[in-house]
This record gives C-alpha cells, sequence and structure tokens, in this order.
C-alpha cells in the first residue's frame, strides 16, 4: 500500500482528495538495530531472553517479541541470575553496567549508538569538570541513562521556563547536550534561553538529536503544510512520535493526532478532510502505517503518495557481544 513514488510535494489538482506519505518515516538505524537484536538472541540462546525496559518504545514491537520469548522487567531484580538481558535502545547507565555485573548476567547492550555519543560527551564535559546541563524529559530511559554517567555534574533543563532556576558553580565552565529525540526547533529554543543567561556556553561537538528525529521533523513539516488532517503512527511513550504531532501542528496542519494503529483512528476526524498526511515515528514498523492508509483508502482516499525530503542509508552493526556470540556458534555449527 506504502508505495514511494517520489512524485513532488504539491496537491493534485485534479484531486477531491489527496494522501501524502512522509518519506523518510518509521524505523532508524538504532531501532533496527535493537529489535534485530533482541531477535537473533532469542535465535542464538532461546528463550527466554529477558530485556530491561521496552527495547524500543512501541508497544507492537514489544508485544511481538513477547510473543517469541521476550520476558521485558523494569528492573534487574526482576532476571534470574545468570541469564541474559538486553539493554534497550535508550541506553543504560553505569549503576545498571555494574548491577549486572554483581547479578552474574549475562548482558547485551542495545543502546543506540547515537545515544552512546550522548554518553561519552557527558563523561568528558565532567572530566573536565564543568556543570552539564542535559536538555531532556524527566523519567525518560535516555535521559536517566545520560545523566548517570556524571551525576555529580548533570542537571536537567526541561524548558526555557528552566532557565531562571539554574545555579552552576562556574559561568565559564557550563556545556549542554540533549535527549536525543527532542523537538529540533524547542532545543534550539532552551539552548537559547541558556546562552543567555551563560554567554560562555560550551556546544557539544556535535548535534545530539539524532539524524532520524531531525529528519521525521523536516518531512512532516513538508506534509503538513497543507494537510487538513495529519495522522502520526505511533505509541504515546515515544517521544519522537509525540514530537511529530507538535511540529505537524506548528507547521500549519489543521489538525494532527497520534494513533498506535489504524483501529485508534476516530472516523470523525476525517468529517470534511480533503487532503491527509501520514506519517510514522522512528519505532514504528511499516506494516502499521500500512494499515492506516488502507483504513483511508476504504473510506474513499486515493492510493498515497510519497514526499521525500531525505534518503537514509545508515546501518548499524549488532552489539559486539552477540556478534561475538554468533560467530562462535557458527564455528561449532
Amino acid at each position: 500500500m506504502s508505495t514511494d513514488l517520489g512524485l513532488p510535494p504539491v496537491l493534485d489538482p485534479e484531486a477531491a482528495k489527496n494522501v501524502l506519505l512522509a518519506a523518510p518515516r518509521g524505523y532508524c538505524a538504532g531501532v533496527d538495530r535493537a529489535v534485530i537484536t533482541v531477535e537473533k538472541a532469542l535465535d542464538l540462546y532461546g528463550a527466554p531472553v529477558y530485556v530491561r525496559k521496552q527495547i524500543v518504545h512501541n508497544k507492537h514491537v514489544v508485544a511481538d517479541l513477547e510473543s517469541r520469548g521476550a520476558i521485558f522487567v523494569e528492573e534487574l531484580t526482576e532476571v534470574p541470575e545468570g541469564r541474559t538481558v538486553v539493554f534497550s535502545a535508550h541506553g543504560v547507565s553505569p549503576a545498571v553496567h555494574a548491577e549486572a555485573q554483581e547479578r552474574g548476567l549475562k548482558t547485551i547492550d542495545a543502546t543506540c549508538p547515537l545515544v552512546t555519543k550522548v554518553h561519552h560527551e557527558a563523561k568528558r564535559f565532567a572530566g573536565d569538570d564543568y556543570d552539564i546541563l542535559l536538555i531532556g524529559h524527566e523519567g525518560h530511559e535516555e535521559v536517566e541513562g545520560t545523566a548517570g554517567e556524571a551525576p555529580e555534574h548533570i542537571q536537567l533543563v526541561q524548558s526555557p521556563a528552566d532557565v531562571a532556576h539554574i545555579e552552576v558553580r562556574d559561568p565559564a565552565k557550563v556545556a549542554w547536550l540533549s535527549q536525543t529525540t527532542l523537538s529540533v526547533d524547542e532545543t534550539l529554543e532552551t539552548v537559547a534561553a541558556i546562552r543567555e543567561k551563560f554567554p560562555l556556553l560550551l556546544d557539544p561537538p556535535s548535534d545530539d538529536i539524532c539524524y532520524a528525529t531531525q529528519n521525521r521533523q523536516l518531512a512532516v513539516k513538508e506534509i503538513a503544510q497543507d494537510a487538513d488532517l495529519v495522522i502520526v503512527v505511533g505509541s504515546g511513550n515515544s517521544s519522537n512520535s509525540v514530537r511529530l504531532v507538535e511540529v505537524a501542528l506548528e507547521a500549519g496542519a489543521r489538525a494532527s493526532y497520534r494513533v498506535d494503529d489504524a483501529s485508534e483512528i476516530d472516523e470523525a476526524w476525517l468529517e470534511g478532510v480533503d487532503t491527509v498526511s501520514v506519517t510514522s515515528g522512528a519505532s514504528v514498523p511499516e506494516a502499521l502505517v500500512d494499515g492506516v492508509l488502507a483504513y483511508l483508502s476504504e473510506r474513499g482516499y486515493p492510493a498515497a503518495r510519497a514526499v521525500h525530503t531525505a534518503e537514509e542509508s545508515l546501518i548499524f552493526a549488532l552489539p559486539p557481544e552477540l556478534r561475538r556470540d554468533m560467530r562462535a556458534a557458527q564455528a561449532q555449527g
């Protein structure tokens, strides 16, 4: 159903209705790597394989992996000693790694390499004795993992409103980092507010917001401009999916809603709607997008026309500990 035709981002003047489909959308390289990591671990070690937190923030992906034998837990105390546990794409703190080692757990770290980069930046800034302002959402696993790298140096900033309350030891030694899945525009607004208070603010060596998050936000801006309705496929705990709804509305969409799948679409949303645009968050399987397009087709909307704003070809290698065990199994087999 979802065919990328590469047509220009313009509405068909002859058509009564239009459906525009963002490209890129859906799985990013980090999510793909994390999901495949759990699948390969189940194949290699057999069920059950434990996963700390949701491997990625999508309830359909989690349910599918559970059906194959993955067991998702909130804390390592729920994992029997000596068993295999996968760390999610969002990353964990050094304290979690230490706890796993103490309990004799076999660990496979599926942290997205772009999140790992932020962890390295946190350690480097802390090593240089900087106060680090981490822009992100309180309670998000990624924020907890990054903050755990240098808790005595890091304080969380959730919005520009928080900046007035920031206190640092030395205004000349302040750096900022961010959660990788935030709104680009909102993050830049927060950084500007911080820099106004601390003019010598040090930037990270490279942009922390991941390429996939940025690409999906640019794509939704393009398809939202002339849209009566933007449907974002993604789970409610997916930060990047929630941001896509906000970005769509800011870009001019008359309405935008997030759904886990087509079953959550309210038919009333389509009343008087000629142009529907569709996209999905970075942890969403394409089959769920296909379901939304099928729903629209059944209600008289034409086939979707893809609007390309970027090409993505990045692939991350599987975690080294998993690749090592896969090679050993192949050698024995």
